[in-house]
């Protein structure tokens, strides 16, 4: 058995160089559990034609870990699952390269999953670098739990929100920053949907794992570290191009539009109010 970790990369190498050593750091750490003496861990990282010398940096100091050069920015959905094609672990860990992953996260992710036969996606907790708890699950987007938070003040009934829990959680969807998808998902419900090139795919495919019977959870105990907004950053304006895009994919042009009138009035009010 195995676990495969997929790192998408663009013109990242400063924050990837941490991934990848906090990856190294808990392999190394992990050497003597019982539970992964035995399993094969590998790392895939997927370029999108980084210019940033990215993955001259990784070959110079990494042997064994698997690298797939594109030519050029293939988008998210599409290069994961390259990753995922190349990958030979039973479980699929999807990081972005702007995480750090803490210890005993693969034992953890591990030990639940073989617990959670019905577990088809696991998210884990992130925290910010100052250690306070990043906002990482949604609920699935709806017009009514737009006007709950735009129009009414009900915090995380649209948006992505936090949870302060200990144990694990049965949730709508976690964002794909660190998502955990075991093999046996993707021979259920398919690859990531590469039709969104960037943003959305997660959500995407939480709803296509319920949809298949599958839960998903988020798992707090499983801490990793998110620079959020670093790979992002790394594409400018066009960044919010692929949302619109993309949240016309998900949700259909009539409701994308309705959604959009629906926050473009409510931070208006916020704005109005707030002035008085």
């Amino acid at each position: 058995m195995g676990l495969s970790i997929i790192i998408v990369n663009f013109n990242t190498k400063e924050v990837l160089r941490k991934c990848l050593a906090s990856i190294e750091k808990l392999e190394t750490g992990n050497k003597q559990s019982l539970l992964l003496r035995n399993w094969k861990l590998e790392t895939i990282v997927v370029d999108n034609g980084s210019t940033d010398g990215s993955v001259e940096a990784i070959e110079a100091r990494y042997k064994d870990i698997k690298i797939l050069r594109n030519k050029e920015n293939l988008g998210f959905a599409k290069a994961v699952n390259q990753g995922i094609k190349q990958a030979t672990g039973e479980y699929i860990l999807l990081l972005n390269p702007d995480t750090e992953v803490k210890p005993n996260v693969l034992e953890e992710l591990i030990k639940f999953v073989q617990n959670h036969p019905k577990a088809g996606v696991v998210g884990a907790r992130l925290l910010n670098p100052d250690g306070s708890i990043q906002p990482s699950i949604y609920h699935f987007p709806t017009i009514w739990r737009a006007i709950a938070e735009y129009w009414l003040g009900r915090k995380g009934a649209y948006e992505k929100y936090a949870l302060t829990a200990s144990n694990a959680v049965k949730v709508e969807a976690v964002t794909g920053a660190a998502m955990l998808i075991p093999k046996k998902t993707i021979e259920k419900i398919g690859h990531l949907d590469e039709r969104y090139f960037m943003y959305f795919e997660d959500l995407d495919y939480c709803r296509r794992t319920k949809r298949a019977g599958l839960k998903t959870y988020y798992l707090p105990q499983v801490e990793i570290i998110h620079r959020h907004g670093e790979s992002a950053a790394q594409v400018g304006s066009q960044a919010y191009q692929w949302l619109c895009q993309s949240s016309k994919i998900y949700n259909g042009i009539l409701k994308y539009w309705l959604l959009t009138a629906v926050l473009w009035i409510g931070q208006k009010w916020q704005k109005i109010v707030g002035k008085r």
